[in-house]
């Protein structure tokens, strides 16, 4: 049996101050429509009656689905595929900056199709990854011959373990994420740090798509983080925020999929336009950029 959550308070700041801010269509596999509401105190942004763990995988059943399914089908797929070498290399440079080590011990969850975690397996990593989602996991085994496990896994592994632990795009799906912050913040190393990816829904190109942007992915994305939100909830569960990284790919990549979302066309060109003008404002303020990165230690 189906059952869903609607919010009567804000999931973050308990603040019964919440609205409706925009309703947003599932573009990629049912095509209904979900209510994105907002709390007026701290920022954040959450999906209403949104399908409960038990009842919303079939939302992620899709060809289209990249993270799950790998699928190069489609100009922006392939350009999405073109890009992550240079992400990945990136990622892993980043990771071995703010840790200090050439390698170590990572957790990477909600790995996906496993690509970033078998890379950092073969650059001498010791590498531990965790996905709920059964076909990806056998995606994973079969393109990037990585044994990735399921996500509860997460509630077994022992504290102060990880030098690193990375959720690349996680965070957002996650329906318990005060859970997974609690043992997060365990099992972390004392000197190690945590990295968030989310998308910003106070990014530019957020406001030019509005109810269209495609980073609000319903009713996959339960959750939509503004840095206001974001540091309340690190507050809430006693981290500390290090640093702010934007994502300048992002952009590009969400603006593809959105232009396609409001006109029912791909128009290279123009969402092209959209992503430099969001970066281009994001260069004085990281923090509008469309995705980013939250570096956390406890």
């Amino acid at each position: 049996m189906s059952t869903t959550t609607t919010y009567t308070h804000c999931p973050i700041c308990t603040s019964n101050t919440i609205e409706q801010a925009l309703t947003v269509t599932d573009y990629t596999v049912s095509k209904e429509d979900f209510q994105i509401w907002g709390c007026t105190q701290c920022g954040f942004r959450f999906t209403q009656a949104v399908p409960d763990a038990s009842s919303i995988g079939r939302y992620y059943q899709s060809d289209n689905y990249i993270s799950h399914s790998d699928t190069s089908k489609g100009i922006i797929n392939r350009l999405y595929h073109f890009i992550r070498g240079i992400t990945l290399r990136q990622k892993r440079a980043l990771i071995q900056r703010i840790t200090g080590l050439p390698s170590g011990n990572l957790l990477d969850l909600g790995a996906g199709t496993g690509a970033f975690a078998a890379f950092m397996k073969q650059s001498g990593w010791q590498v531990t990854a965790l996905e709920p989602d059964e076909a990806a996991r056998s995606v994973a085994q079969s393109i990037n011959n990585i044994t990735l496990l399921p996500a509860d896994t997460l509630f077994e592994l022992p504290a102060d373990s990880f030098h690193a632990i990375t959720l690349w795009h996680v965070l957002e799906h996650v329906h318990t994420f005060d859970n997974y912050l609690i043992q997060l913040k365990k099992i972390v190393s004392p000197k190690g740090r945590l990295l968030i990816a989310v998308p910003n829904y106070t990014s530019y190109d957020a406001d030019v798509y509005d109810c269209h942007w495609a980073a609000y992915d319903v009713p996959r994305h339960l959750y939509h983080f503004s840095p206001q939100a974001m540091r309340q909830l690190l507050h809430k569960h006693e981290l500390t925020l290090v640093s702010i990284k934007p994502m300048w790919f992002d952009s590009f990549y969400v603006s593809m999929l959105s232009e396609k979302y409001k006109t029912g066309k791909t128009s290279l060109w123009k969402s092209l336009m959209i992503g430099f003008r969001s970066n281009w404002k994001a260069l004085t303020n990281k923090e509008r950029c469309s995705s980013v990165i939250y570096i956390i230690r406890k």
